[in-house]
């Protein structure tokens, strides 16, 4: 029986693409600085990774889709913040941007890291933005990294 499993350890020349939201930018820049923290702890040089800006989250799967057509990246990192308001609005997006973005990763068979928060209220986003629960940012980073080192093991 065989048995697979990715670590963190990425392709020498390996380059990385983080798209990132400016809508609630003092989340998503809070998600942009654990990512970069985390591939950065993990030895990717900072000349290895792309940062794209969108205006929202409902932005992400159509450059998603551009960047993994052009080939130069070894993973995408999503990352947004969507919050609930008064209106259906939020369902729309959150669930349509991440089903966008399992597209992309289907279609172009590389790894596409959902890091787009779907938030009740701002204060679970600042949770997850660096706050008590962590930072989203950095564990879409480490999937991203052992997702690489998985996929190249697979037959």
């Amino acid at each position: 029986m065989s048995h697979y499993e990715g670590d963190l350890r990425a392709p020498d020349n390996a380059r990385f693409a983080i798209i990132a939201s400016r809508w609630n930018a003092r989340i998503t820049d809070a998600l942009v600085a654990g990512a970069r923290q985390s591939l950065a702890g993990n030895g990717i040089a900072e000349d290895a990774i792309d940062v794209v800006r969108v205006p929202g989250a409902w932005e992400l799967p159509l450059v998603a889709a551009r960047l993994a057509a052009s080939g130069r990246h070894a993973a995408i990192i999503a990352l947004g913040c969507v919050i609930r308001g008064d209106t259906r609005h939020y369902e729309h997006v959150a669930d349509l941007c991440a089903e966008g973005l399992m597209r992309v990763q289907l279609d172009h068979r590389l790894p596409v890291l959902n890091g787009v928060l779907a938030v009740e209220r701002v204060e679970d986003a600042e949770a997850r933005a660096g706050g008590s629960h962590g930072n989203k940012g950095e564990e879409a980073a480490l999937a991203a990294l052992e997702m690489i080192n998985l996929v190249e093991q697979l037959p």
